[in-house]
Formats: C-alpha cells, sequence, structure tokens
C-alpha cells in the first residue's frame, strides 16, 4: 500500500491553500532563516524553469482553523517551509519575521532587460529599469497597463524583448512545484523515515519538530502555546529579546503567556538552558508520562495508543494536559528551585553536565514530585538530587533512554519516587560498582567525563580547595579563573617515557589549581615542587601558593583525593600513583552521593 503520493501544485495555488490554512506551515511563528539572496535565486530558477525541490507534508488530524472549524484535511508543511515563505514575501508581497521577532518586507526587484533578479537597494528603486518589487506586477490588476507604465519610462528598451521577459515573469505563478502528501495513518518515525530518504541533504527531522508542528495547528491556543515553548527557550538564552517579543508580536503579548515568561528578561543563570526539544521531552513526562516526543504527537492528535485509531473528541483534553505542563515547566519558582537543588549537588556550572537528558528527567521527576502533597519540598530535592547524580554516574538516560524514561515514571507511580531510587541505588550502585567499576571507569583522559564531572561537583559540595591553594574553593576556581593542572606535568611525563597523550592525560593526573601555583610549578616534578612548598612551611618565604603548615598541607591533599605518597612520586612510579588516586577519587565520590 502506498506511503504517499505526489501531485503537483501552482505556486498561486499553494499561496492560496497557505492562506485558507489547508496547508499549516509552523515555521511562520519563526524567525526566516533563509537571507534575501536565497530567495532571489529562488525566484531566478522559477524564472528560468529550473527545479527547486519537493514539498513534504503530513496530515494533521483535528486541527483548529480561524473562527474555530476543525480541518479534517489539514496538511503539516513538514519540509519547505523557507521555499514558501520566500514566496510569500516575493510573490504574495508579505511580510517575514526577522530575527527580533519583527515583521519585515524582503523585495525582490528584476530587471526585464538583462533578465536579472536582485535584492532590492536604494539605487535600484530609483532605477526606471527595474522593477523594484516583483511582486507588485504578480498583484496588479492588469498586466497590460504594467508593461506599459513600464515601457513609457524607459522608451529605448526593446518593448517586444520586455513584454516577453514580464510575460515570463509573471508565469512564476504558474510554475509547478511537486508536493510528496504522506499518508495520514502514518506514525512519526516512518514519516521522519521517508523524509530523510527524499530529502538529498539526508538532514534529520526530528520528532520534536513533528510535535512543534503538531501543537501550531491548534488555532490560536495552538499557536501561542508553540510561542511559549520557543520564546521561553530563547529568552533563556538571550533575555533582551524580551523587548523585542513585547514590541513586535502584539498576539502572543495578549495571552497570560507573557507573564508567565517575563521574569527571564532579568535572568543570567545558564546552569540549564533548554531547547524546544528538551521543553517537549519534559512536557511529554510530566503531562502524559510519555517519553517520545512521538507519543505526545500521537495524544495531541487523539490516537488511541491500543487501537491505533483517532477519537477527536481526547483532542481538546491533550492540549489541557500541554498547557498544564508547559506552564510548571516555566513557571519562575519552579524552574530556579530546580537550578538550586542540582547546584546544591556541586553542579554549579553547564559544562559539568554532558547530558542534558540527565536535567531533562529531573526537571520533568521535581515537578511531577510537586504534585505529591506527602512530601515535603526537602524531601522532593533529596530525591532530585540522588536521582540526578546517579544518573550521571551510570548513563541511565543515554542510549535508548525514551523506553527507560517511560518505565522510570510507571514504577515511579507505583512504588513511590524515594522507594524506587532506592531500589534502583541497591541494584546498581553495589560495593563492586564503586569499587571496581568507578575506579575503572575514571581511566579516561576526557575532563567532559560525567565521572570526573561527578568527582568535581563532590569537591565543590565539600568546599574542597584548589590543589595547593590555601583558601580557593574549586567552586570560586569554576566561577572565576582556575587550571586543569597535570599533577604530575606533561612536559616531565614527555620527557620521561611518556609521549603518548593517553597516558600523561589522565583524569587522574589532573587537578584544579589556581593558575598561578600551576605557572609556579611549571614542568617540575613532584618530588620538587612539594620540596619546595615543604621549604616553604618552614620558611613562611611563599614560592608555590600560600600554605604554610604541614596539616593544611595534608588536609588540601586529601581534599584533592592525591595520596600522601606524591612527594615520592615519579615517571618510574607513575603508573601506580594514577591507580592509587582513581582509587580515592572513586572513594570521595561514593562519600558524597551517600551523603546527598
Amino acid at each position: 500500500m502506498a506511503k504517499y503520493k505526489v501531485t503537483q501544485s501552482a505556486v498561486t495555488q499553494l499561496l492560496e491553500d497557505v492562506r485558507g490554512e489547508r496547508i499549516a506551515i509552523p515555521e511562520l511563528q519563526r524567525p526566516f532563516v533563509w537571507d534575501s539572496v536565497k530567495v532571489r535565486d529562488l525566484m531566478d530558477s522559477l524564472y528560468k524553469g529550473y527545479p527547486v525541490g519537493y514539498l513534504i507534508t503530513w496530515q494533521s488530524v483535528g486541527a483548529h482553523l480561524k473562527g474555530g472549524n476543525v480541518a479534517a484535511h489539514q496538511q503539516i508543511l513538514i519540509d519547505g517551509q523557507q521555499r514558501i515563505t520566500a514566496l510569500r514575501a516575493a510573490v504574495a508581497g508579505m511580510k517575514t519575521v526577522n530575527k527580533r521577532y519583527k515583521p519585515v518586507r524582503i523585495t525582490i526587484a528584476f530587471n526585464p532587460v538583462t533578465e536579472e533578479f536582485a535584492t532590492v537597494t536604494p539605487v535600484i528603486a530609483k532605477s526606471r529599469e527595474w522593477i523594484p518589487d516583483i511582486s507588485e506586477l504578480f498583484n496588479a490588476t492588469s498586466t497590460y497597463r504594467f508593461v506599459k507604465a513600464y515601457l513609457e519610462a524607459n522608451p529605448d528598451a526593446d518593448s517586444l524583448a520586455v513584454e516577453e521577459n514580464i510575460a515570463k515573469l509573471e508565469s512564476i505563478k504558474n510554475a509547478q512545484i511537486g508536493m510528496i502528501s504522506l499518508n495520514d495513518d502514518l506514525d512519526v518515525e516512518t514519516v521522519s523515515e521517508i523524509f530523510i530518504r527524499i530529502n538529498s541533504k539526508g538532514v534529520p527531522l526530528s520528532s520534536a519538530d513533528f510535535a512543534m508542528s503538531k501543537i501550531a495547528t491548534y488555532g490560536d491556543r495552538g499557536r501561542n502555546l508553540r510561542k511559549l515553548i520557543d520564546y521561553f527557550c530563547h529568552l533563556a538564552v538571550a533575555p533582551h529579546a524580551y523587548e523585542d517579543i513585547r514590541e513586535n508580536d502584539g498576539e502572543f503579548c495578549s495571552t497570560p503567556y507573557i507573564k508567565e515568561i517575563a521574569w527571564l528578561k532579568d535572568d543570567a543563570e545558564d546552569l540549564y538552558d533548554p531547547s524546544y526539544s528538551d521543553v517537549i521531552r519534559v512536557a511529554g513526562l510530566l503531562g502524559f508520562s510519555r517519553g517520545k516526543a512521538s507519543s505526545i504527537v500521537s495524544e495531541l492528535s487523539g490516537r488511541d495508543p491500543e487501537t491505533r485509531k483517532v477519537d477527536e473528541s481526547l483532542i481538546p483534553a491533550a492540549f489541557d494536559k500541554l498547557e498544564d505542563a508547559l506552564l510548571q515547566i516555566v513557571r519562575k519558582y519552579h524552574f530556579e528551585n530546580f537550578i538550586l537543588t542540582i547546584k546544591s549537588a556541586g553542579f554549579i556550572a553547564a559544562d559539568m553536565i554532558g547530558s542534558k537528558n540527565v536535567l531533562n528527567f529531573s526537571y520533568a521527576l521535581y515537578l511531577r514530585l510537586r504534585g505529591d502533597d506527602t512530601l515535603s519540598e526537602g524531601e522532593r530535592k533529596r530525591i532530585v538530587r540522588r536521582w540526578f547524580v546517579m544518573s550521571m554516574l551510570t548513563g541511565r538516560h543515554s542510549g535508548s533512554f525514551e523506553s527507560t524514561w517511560e518505565q522510570d515514571m510507571r514504577r515511579i507511580g507505583s512504588l513511590g519516587a524515594a522507594a524506587y531510587l532506592k531500589q534502583i541505588e541497591q541494584s546498581e550502585l553495589t560495593d563492586g560498582f564503586w569499587e571496581v567499576a568507578l575506579p575503572a571507569a575514571l581511566e579516561t583522559t576526557s575532563t567532559a567525563s560525567p565521572f570526573f564531572q561527578t568527582f568535581l561537583a563532590a569537591q565543590v559540595k565539600s568546599l574542597s580547595r584548589g590543589f595547593l591553594s590555601k583558601s580557593i574553593t574549586i567552586a570560586s576556581m569554576h566561577q572565576q579563573s582556575g587550571d586543569i593542572h597535570h599533577i604530575v606535568p606533561k612536559d616531565y611525563l614527555q620527557k620521561n617515557g611518556y609521549p603518548d597523550r593517553a597516558d600523561y592525560n589522565q583524569v587522574a593526573n589532573f587537578a584544579l589549581t589556581e593558575t598561578s601555583i600551576n605557572i609556579s610549578i611549571g614542568n617540575q616534578p613532584p618530588t620538587i615542587y612539594l620540596s619546595r612548598i615543604l621549604d616553604q612551611i618552614e620558611t613562611g618565604e611563599l614560592v608555590i601558593g600560600e600554605i604554610t603548615d604541614e596539616l593544611d598541607l595534608e588536609r588540601n591533599l586529601e581534599e584533592n583525593a592525591i595520596p600522601h605518597g606524591i612527594r615520592e612520586v615519579d615517571a618510574a612510579s607513575y603508573t601506580d600513583f594514577l591507580v592509587v588516586r582513581r582509587k580515592l577519587m572513586a572513594k570521595v565520590i561514593r562519600r558524597y552521593f551517600e551523603s546527598l
């Protein structure tokens, strides 16, 4: 059975279908990506009869049109948004949205003598030889009068050539563009696979894109819910854009949603800046206990997961759930308290968290636990902290995480979050994990490793100081200036039998330290620079850092999980040092986790 049908549609018919909302273009609410040069090139290709690629649409069941009607056969445009928007701009003379969310015109000019297209400039606009805005021709009531006016302004032009070229330009309205219409019974995964096979660039089409498109088809409410997601994500990164939104999007600003995200205009936090796909994932978990964005599309389409049949009466309730979830996600109190919870576990910087999915699930968990009145806020935060760190250490949200997410949400619902978390800890965070698996996992050169970053978080949580620092903490170095220092210097190792990066750049050879201390140590081995510090302790004359007490030096080594035998470490004992330090780092992480 065919999964799609291929048709041809004239440019004017396509634009009419968009105007009548028979084809939905969700991207119209977002800034136009193409620049004017690409719009010009599209017009030139249509003028010359070159192919401009297929548009791909997919039916949106139960989509709402203006006036409250429901379109049984509205198509969502899932590939070709930029081309259609360019046609609306150049042919229909309609405005697009720029990066500041301001409606602007992209005006394309045409020279009937040279048959050139160009983006209009002040010079072109004043030139009699150019048609400064081709949309004026497409919207003219009389082509004859349009040509006559041009020839009167250009009496020396070849009238036959001009008439022929203007007629050829006008024929763009009837240029045929191919459209691939995917069947409405296809699931998101199949649609995505077809998209990749058809798309010559092989660009993946994410399930989150489908979800955003689906949301936008639900009338004014859907469009503004989509904007709520888009603007929340944009403001989290660029708070200054709030004034652009206020100035240029009156429709959205007339809704209560603008008040829900207004706090972001003063936000400077960047620990968790979710993208729209992250928000979709969190909303799916919170509102529907579903891990896949494609499942949200099914929910919003009224599709029964068992029978796969559509019941449109289920759609309003699904959008109610989505809206409720989104309003919880964007709420200032919720978001800020979640960030504080993660920071209280020692993860104080975005670069300490390599997996956005760990944050996504943890935020959904935090919001879900807020609905449990039997839990105190302190207990909620304790569960979320431990879940977050457990996930960092076990890679729980990597690989085929969506099925794991759904299973976790089901078991949290049946067992309770605390009991289920304890069950996971007992099965995965065993003595074997702490004593064997974790030290082995620390045998890596990647400073982005979740195990090394969790070690740094443990240091932050315990207020540990930087290596050989008297008072500067790991936390302050994360926020200001600090170096990843080779405990046994790289240059020394390279010159003494360890030329391979995989040897000297082991994370077990790294410690966070002040830049000045790093410079003072240089390429000296521990046997030398620690002897200099011991002399410093005796004389009180500062040469490396500010430690002047031997007990304080011992405490500093413990805070950095560095074995006391570091004073004797040289090239010959380097590999033994790494083994011992990995075990000490693992012990620090274990104590830290158990204290959460």
